[in-house]
């Protein structure tokens, strides 16, 4: 399995961004698959999630900014970013687990300036 992060960057508060995440190698079905960050000297959190049920989860600090989708036909998830916070700032890293096993991608740094 492999996960390749895409659209992360700099931008101003209050602008936008687009990440994607394209997986290789990994069986859609029956899997939850999401967005972590990890801020310089915090741990990574949970960003947002969606489950091959479509049931979707985030982060108290994002819901009402970020949404999450996927799109099986094209093997790809895509979260969507508006309302930038400087506090948004970090590594955003795609993960996606299937029977009990995590599979990470190497992050993509979003970096979001005051």
């Amino acid at each position: 399995v492999q996960l390749v992060e895409s659209g992360g960057g700099l931008v101003q508060a209050g602008g936008s961004l687009r990440l994607s995440c394209a997986a290789t190698g990994f069986i859609w079905t029956d899997y939850s698959i999401g967005w972590f960050r990890q801020a310089p000297g915090k741990e990574r959190e949970l960003v947002a999630t969606i489950t091959s049920g479509g049931i979707t989860n985030y982060a108290e600090s994002v819901k009402g900014r970020f949404t999450i989708s996927g799109d099986n036909g094209k093997n790809t998830v895509t979260l969507q970013m508006n309302t930038l916070k400087p506090e948004d700032t970090g590594v955003y890293y795609c993960m996606a687990r299937r029977l009990g096993l995590p599979y990470w991608g190497q992050g993509t740094q979003v970096t979001v300036s005051s």
